[in-house]
């Protein structure tokens, strides 16, 4: 007897070349490890220090010929790896996005949502955006195109998210760091009927939030950095959700630093599509330090295994891979 096959699953699995993703995850999953044993110890740039130090050794294993266009540190004055370090063993040349520890606080004071992330892309491909603000707005998959602007009022936004999502405003989510420079974003939000979700780190997972069914955050905005804003929109990419950014600038300096690395005719004040942050095919992969809405943290269920959680994306083909590993060693020896 033959089951028929709903008209809408492929009946081949597509193949679209090779997947760095399980490469990537190896990075991010060092990071996480190492990160992981500094969570509540109140020291953040120790916790970023040691991410920064595995994941710059676990990228020697990596089969590219990788250059770190965005990389993490400077707003902070915390380790990084920096703007044109090479890393990679050799191979096609790529671009590296990385945050070896998004969300330091958070795992300084074993909070949700610290994780490690690795964004790869073709050279050229993601944007080169300095350690600076970017103002920036994000929903999940399966809407109108164009649905929320990041030139409308909050308001506005919220109207048009709720008529394609055919709900009231008032069952929407809406997620934004806790930050002073929120203020009026939230008390506006709230004035328009929506929940708001605050968190006090960590928008990477915050933007990725918006794309998860299991969430319950239907929508992000507001402003974090910059280079978190090229990593969340990697991921985006991949998960088929919308995003829009604009770089924020307190000073000419910062205006003539980032002409200087993207390129000189830039528009300081244009808006900033999902492919004007991250083009081409795009890979992502993210390892949970402590437990949160995107993936649980590092977990230690015996003296001689370390349990980790990661996520690969893949733009290309649309394929999300959730991935538990455990890790052997010898605690005598650590």
């Amino acid at each position: 007897m033959t089951t028929k096959q709903p008209h809408h699953v492929p009946h081949e699995y597509r193949v679209t070349g090779r997947n760095l993703g399980l490469d990537l995850a190896r990075v991010t999953e060092a990071a996480a490890i190492a990160s992981a044993r500094w969570t509540g110890r109140g020291d953040k740039n120790a916790a970023d220090g040691a991410a920064v130090e595995a994941m710059r050794k676990a990228f020697d294993t990596v089969a590219i010929d990788g250059t770190v266009t965005i990389g993490e540190g400077e707003m902070d004055e915390a380790p990084m790896l920096y703007i044109g370090e090479k890393v990679g063993c050799g191979g096609p040349e790529m671009d590296i996005a990385v945050d070896p520890l998004e969300g330091t606080n958070l795992c300084a004071r074993s909070l949700p949502n610290a994780i490690t992330v690795v964004a790869l892309a073709q050279k050229g491909c993601f944007l080169h955006a300095p350690d600076i603000y970017m103002q920036k707005i994000a929903v999940g998959p399966g809407l109108p195109e164009g649905v929320v602007d990041i030139d409308a009022s909050i308001g506005q936004n919220l109207a048009s998210l709720a008529q394609a999502k055919k709900c009231d405003v008032s069952d929407l989510v809406l997620c934004a760091l806790e930050r002073e420079r929120h203020e009026e974003l939230v008390a506006k939000a709230r004035e328009a009927g929506v929940r708001v979700r605050l968190l006090s780190d960590g928008d990477v997972a915050a933007v990725i939030a918006t794309c998860l069914p299991g969430s319950g955050v239907d929508i992000y905005a507001g402003s974090g950095g910059a280079p978190e804003g090229v990593l969340a929109a990697a991921a985006i990419r991949c998960m088929n959700g919308q995003m829009q950014g604009r770089l924020l600038f307190e000073n000419e300096a910062q205006i003539t630093r980032t002409r200087r690395m993207i390129r000189p005719d830039l528009d300081p004040t244009q808006a900033l599509s999902l492919t004007d942050m991250a083009a081409g095919p795009v890979f992502f992969c993210a390892t949970g330090v402590t437990a949160g809405d995107l993936l649980r943290g590092i977990e230690y269920p015996s003296d001689n295994y370390i349990r980790t959680h990661s996520v690969m994306m893949r733009s290309e083909s649309g394929t999300i891979r959730y991935m538990e590993t455990y890790h052997h060693f010898d605690p005598h020896k650590v």
